[in-house]
């Protein structure tokens, strides 16, 4: 993990993806590079006065709830190590605002006497609430930008994989009504990186994901450069002042092929690309699963690979 005061690394000259690591320089900054070069191209701003809602049909859900992932064991580690650096001594309520389907929600009952999770689509909230989960979690359709609690009542809020799609400024007005004095905010985000591994057909897999993925950028909401930049602004917006980022915090999850083109079929880039033109989409993911098979040596899509995510995340703590 590298901790960065608000800014990050500039692109060097690209190379080969290494197969152990997420090089800082290198081929995977030139790929971040690239990623934001596109997303400037599109001129968009970066704060909207208006929350996204991209994520309300039903089948967008069930693939969210299939899909999607928790939060990685060092991600939970760097949160609950940060509320026992910070001294957060009430743990009684946390609030996983954008929770989705619930995956991130359930990681926080263990350490909370009661966990509530949010979101704005109803389906994203009937899903969370079909899924088993622990008798102190409970969850509420809600926008984060107006959310159900009494001043000064919270202990922890975080956002996993959700804070680009809120209004900020209103949101983070709302994280400082409803947060405890010392109490704590987690907002974490996958970063555009992504690396796919198998054997010695690592380096062409990943090649052929990010060429799916950079058609499929194309059809991404404004919010996305949010993403693109790491979590830059949104740092910048946290209205604390004790306040960091967090890089390089590396997921590599075992997944089969089939698993991969769930995950692309999950995001919301995809579903539009959907809506505008159903056969193209589903043509696109036909075909990269297709290219992964053959690159893998393999016939079946449920051979595992390993896919690596990298996930940024921006913690605070609010003063007395």
């Amino acid at each position: 993990m590298v901790l960065v005061p608000g800014s990050f690394l500039e692109p060097q000259s690209p190379r080969k993806v290494p197969s152990n690591c997420f090089p800082r320089g290198g081929e995977k900054s030139c790929w971040r590079a690239e990623t934001r070069r596109r997303a400037a191209k599109r001129k968009v701003l970066v704060f909207s006065n208006m929350a996204s809602r991209l994520f309300e049909e039903r089948d967008h859900a069930a693939f969210y709830q299939k899909y999607r992932f928790s939060p990685c064991e060092e991600l939970q580690s760097l949160v609950f190590s940060y509320l026992e650096e910070k001294k957060v001594s009430s743990l009684q309520l946390a609030v996983d605002v954008g929770c989705g389907t619930g995956q991130s929600t359930k990681v926080l009952a263990s350490r909370f006497d009661k966990v509530v999770g949010l979101d704005v689509s109803e389906a994203q909230i009937e899903e969370a609430r079909q899924t088993h989960h622990p008798p102190n979690v409970s969850y509420i359709v809600c926008p984060a930008e107006e959310l159900p609690f009494e001043d000064a009542s919270v202990d922890l809020v975080t956002a996993f994989v959700a804070a680009h799609w809120f209004d900020i400024k209103r949101f983070m007005k709302e994280l400082e009504r409803v947060l405890k004095p010392h109490g704590c905010v987690v907002l974490s985000t996958y970063f555009p990186g992504t690396q796919v591994h198998y054997k010695d057909s690592s380096e062409k897999l990943t090649e052929i994901f990010r060429e799916t993925w950079d058609l499929i950028f194309n059809y991404a909401d404004e919010r996305v450069n949010l993403v693109v930049n790491e979590y830059k602004e949104i740092l910048e917006a946290l209205p604390f002042q004790d306040k960091q980022r967090v890089t390089d915090i590396i997921d590599k999850i075992p997944l089969t092929v089939a698993g991969v083109i769930g995950y692309i079929q999950s995001s919301s880039a995809y579903q539009t690309f959907l809506k505008l033109d159903p056969e193209a989409a589903k043509s696109v993911l036909a075909n990269t699963e297709q290219r992964l098979l053959e690159a893998m040596g393999v016939s079946s899509n449920d051979t595992q690979l390993e896919f690596w995510m990298r996930n940024v995340c921006v913690l605070g703590c609010k003063g007395s």
